[in-house]
C-alpha cells in the first residue's frame, strides 16, 4: 500500500501528465492506493474558497475514486491525531499533518508533489 496525498489524488485522477516518472511507476506498481480521508476536505475546502478549479466537485471525486478497486480511502483516526501532535515538523497545514502521519501509522510510502513534506519524510516518492 502506497498513500498518495491530496495533489497526487488529483493529478492522478485529472491529468496523470502532472505526475513526476517515480510517482507514477509507484501508483502503476502498487497492490493498493490510500487515500486519507481529509485530502476530501481539502479538495472541497480550496473548491470552496475558490483556491482550487476542477470539473468536479469534492463529492463526484469521491464516488469516482471508490469505483477503483484498489483505492482504499484511509479515516483519521485517534492514533493518526496523537501523531500528528507527535510529528517534531514545524508545518502547520493540518492536512499535510494528517496525510503524513496516515502514512506512519501504516508504514507506508507516501505519494506527494510537496517538497516540504518530502523533505520531512524519508519514504516519501517523487
Amino acid at each position: 500500500m502506497i498513500v498518495l496525498d491530496t495533489s497526487t489524488v488529483l493529478f492522478w485522477s485529472q491529468n496523470r501528465a502532472l505526475l513526476s516518472q517515480p510517482a507514477l511507476a509507484a501508483i502503476q506498481g502498487a497492490n493498493s492506493l490510500a487515500i486519507a480521508t481529509i485530502s476530501l476536505w481539502e479538495v472541497g475546502w480550496k473548491l470552496k474558497m475558490g483556491k482550487l478549479r476542477l470539473p468536479i466537485t469534492a463529492a463526484e471525486l469521491y464516488a469516482r475514486l471508490r469505483q477503483v478497486d484498489r483505492v482504499t480511502f484511509l479515516p483519521t483516526t485517534a492514533d493518526i491525531w496523537l501523531t500528528t501532535v507527535a510529528l517534531d515538523w514545524d508545518q502547520r497545514d493540518p492536512a499535510d499533518r494528517v496525510i503524513v502521519a496516515t502514512a506512519i501509522q501504516n508504514s507506508s510510502p507516501l505519494v506527494t508533489s510537496d517538497e516540504r513534506m518530502r523533505r520531512f519524510y524519508d519514504r516519501a516518492i517523487w
